[in-house]
């Protein structure tokens, strides 16, 4: 009885030796370019295999804030995108081992009784009329893979597996991200809050001593308006950026699986930390290290898989039968040695003329693998262009926070004389409105820009496929 499990194992080995119908996987040219703008310490491009399953780490860690730590932590935990997105992965497994079920023998038992009653108008009448049979056969089935389908079968099985798993590693990349940077945008909008706010103050205080001076006759009625409009104005910009925190909010407590109404972030005086340096890596590393070109990549796979499952439709395929077992017209003879039945034989399946089907469905097999050709390489385009998008935003965005921390200087100090002159009678009030709303003005800008740069890094890390090992200690040189 051992024997035939080996005999088994041992022919499932060879036809697993022989060669499969359809072309074997080779990955696409593709024209990168040498290198990025503004980055040539990245190096020069190389081919590269993907590498997505490489631990990526906890990336958010860089920016040293223990509430996004938590944030992100939550979101990991309870996220139903990336929830839906593992059961995906599950399912690809699944059909993974579906697949892999195939190689072997199928074997199954099926026992039945019957009572049966034969026509007595038929030629050659059975010595009686009414019979009783009961079988308890096992049933043996294999198909003898010389060919290869189910072999490209199963590399696309595993292709997709895998696809799938890239895929989830992309939603969490994404997911990890979209909470980050709408952590930060609301931090910054906190920070304008605070800036709306000490306006406010500021110009309840302008307006009382303005009516003062209007009392007493050496200001007039028309700084007393001008003083009311910008107090309303600003108490109106203070009530629409608490309702932007709200929707930012709202919009953290989905990414965090939580209900809207019982979820909160609380509003403090928040100030931003310097920008973390943001580990970079070779070009190479980026088609290695991002989960949705790894996808695309082992979709292109499964795709030339799939084309050998339907060339292989052109060719016999041969499987072997069996069926062993008892049947007797009486229960207690059943299972003696005259009731037992056994048969053994192979069959061949040839497709002779199937209307034009297989060419068919060849044809759809090599449009198929064309158009995952397409979606990869749109990929790559799209990945290099994300991290040259980064990287430019990034040196770009440092010199617009230098030139803008010179004119917060110069607005404050504006502001300042200003008020100066207009309490020592040498201009109007319509100036030292003007000089304090472009200094807030330009106080929103700054906060609104930082926000921004923190934006930019975490897009750099999110196209460049999350953090980096730490073998890897090449730095952006514009991160300070």
């Amino acid at each position: 009885m051992k024997i035939f499990p080996l005999f088994i194992a041992a022919a499932t080995s060879t036809f697993a030796a022989l060669p499969s119908v359809g072309p074997d996987y080779r990955k696409p040219d593709f024209a990168a370019p040498a290198a990025y703008r503004d980055a040539s310490e990245l190096g020069s491009w190389k081919t590269a295999a993907p590498a997505d399953a490489t631990a990526r780490g906890e990336w958010w860690q860089l920016f040293s804030d223990t509430a996004l730590n938590a944030l992100e932590n939550r979101a990991l935990d309870a996220n139903q995108d990336l929830h839906a997105a593992a059961a995906r992965v599950e399912q690809a497994r699944a059909a993974a081992g579906l697949a892999r079920s195939t190689y072997w023998p199928q074997l199954s038992a099926n026992g039945s009784a019957a009572r049966e009653r034969t026509s007595s108008t038929v030629d050659n009448l059975p010595p009686e009329q009414l019979t009783t049979a009961y079988r308890t056969p096992l049933v043996a089935s294999w198909e003898i893979d010389l060919f290869g389908r189910i072999r490209r079968l199963n590399e696309s099985a595993r292709a997709e597996a895998e696809s799938s798993r890239s895929t989830f590693e992309s939603v969490r990349l994404a997911l990890t991200a979209e909470v980050a940077v709408d952590y930060f945008t609301l931090r910054a909008l906190d920070q304008e809050l605070v800036l709306v706010n000490d306006t406010i103050g500021l110009r309840q205080k302008s307006l009382g001593m303005v009516a003062a001076r209007v009392r007493s006759g050496t200001a007039a009625d028309l700084d007393s308006a001008r003083a009311e409009t910008e107090l309303a104005t600003a108490e109106a910009e203070a009530s629409a950026l608490a309702n932007r925190r709200a929707a930012l909010q709202d919009a953290l407590a989905v990414l965090l699986g939580e209900a809207a109404p019982s979820f909160a972030v609380a509003t403090t005086d928040y100030r931003f930390s310097a920008l973390p340096a943001i580990p970079s890596g070779l070009p190479s590393e980026l088609l290695e290290r991002r989960p949705d070109i790894a996808a695309a990549e082992r979709s292109l796979v499964a795709a030339n898989a799939r084309i050998g499952v339907a060339k292989a439709a052109f060719f016999p395929a041969i499987s072997l039968t069996g069926t062993a077992g008892y049947a007797s017209n009486d229960i207690d003879n059943l299972f003696k040695t005259d009731s037992r039945l056994w048969s053994f034989g192979p069959s061949l399946y040839l497709p002779v003329f199937q209307g034009g089907r297989n060419r068919a469905n060849l044809a759809r097999s090599h449009a198929a693998y064309d158009e995952a050709v397409a979606v990869f390489r749109q990929h790559v385009l799209v990945a290099f262009r994300e991290v040259q998008d980064a990287l430019t935003a990034t040196r770009l965005l440092a010199e617009q926070s230098a030139a803008q921390d010179r004119a917060l200087a110069s607005a404050r100090r504006a502001s300042s004389l200003a008020q100066i002159r207009y309490d020592a009678g040498y201009v109007s009030y319509l100036e030292v409105i003007d000089a304090q709303r472009t200094s807030l003005a330009v106080e929103r800008a700054s906060v609104q820009l930082t926000a921004q740069r923190f934006a930019t890094s975490i897009a750099l890390v999110k196209s460049l496929g999350g953090s980096w090992s730490p073998a890897n200690r090449q730095r952006l040189a514009y991160n300070n």
